[in-house]
């Protein structure tokens, strides 16, 4: 499995003003309007998540129908 350097988790990807909070060495929020969390950065996530489990994403969108 490739090296990941930075695993960001978007919260709420609408474009605002963020504020990066930094939790630990490793841990930054991204903090947008009304002091909410939009986004999680996970540095060198690759030593601090089990990628195979993670990866690939697998997800499913509903079709509308007219």
């Amino acid at each position: 499995m490739p090296r990941l350097i930075c695993f960001t988790f978007a919260i709420d990807d609408r474009k605002q003003p963020v504020i990066n909070k930094r939790l630990s060495e490793d841990i930054v929020l991204d903090v947008g309007e009304g002091d909410r969390i939009v986004g999680i950065e996970i540095l060198d996530a690759s030593k601090r998540l089990n990628l195979e489990r993670l990866l690939p994403v697998k997800y499913e969108i509903p079709i509308e129908t007219a």
